[in-house]
């Protein structure tokens, strides 16, 4: 069973979120919470807003279903991260002139499911 969350319109730049999740990317769900709690990080607390998100879909999904559901068993099988809309801004610069500032958004989505019983992701 598999469940996924997105997180859309983040107010952090792409890159520094790809950072964040590709530490998570094929770990356990319970050492990617524990990972990104105590992540310097300023785009591991939208990561981790997310993951816990995935987690409580796969919960709700399994008791929809009627079926076991272990939390432990959950491993973080897909977890990627897109560039959203850029809001452009303008700063005045020296003599008259204007430069644009950038300000990128990210759209993080994180699929969590349980491990194959060959030990491998799905």
């Amino acid at each position: 069973m598999e469940a996924k969350a997105q997180a859309r319109h983040v107010r952090v730049t792409p890159m520094k979120a790809r950072r964040v999740v590709d530490m998570i990317r094929g770990k356990q769900a319970a050492d990617a919470i524990a990972l990104l709690q105590f992540a310097p990080q300023t785009a591991s607390e939208p990561v981790l807003k997310t993951l816990n998100s995935a987690i409580a879909n796969a919960r709700f999904t399994a008791d929809k279903n009627s079926a076991p559901f272990d939390e432990n068993a959950l491993v973080v099988t897909t977890a990627f991260v897109d560039e959203g809309p850029t809001m452009k801004r303008f700063r005045p610069r020296a003599q008259g002139r204007a430069s644009r500032i950038l300000k990128r958004t990210s759209h993080i989505t994180i699929v969590v499911g349980e491990r194959d019983s060959k030990g491998g992701n799905r």
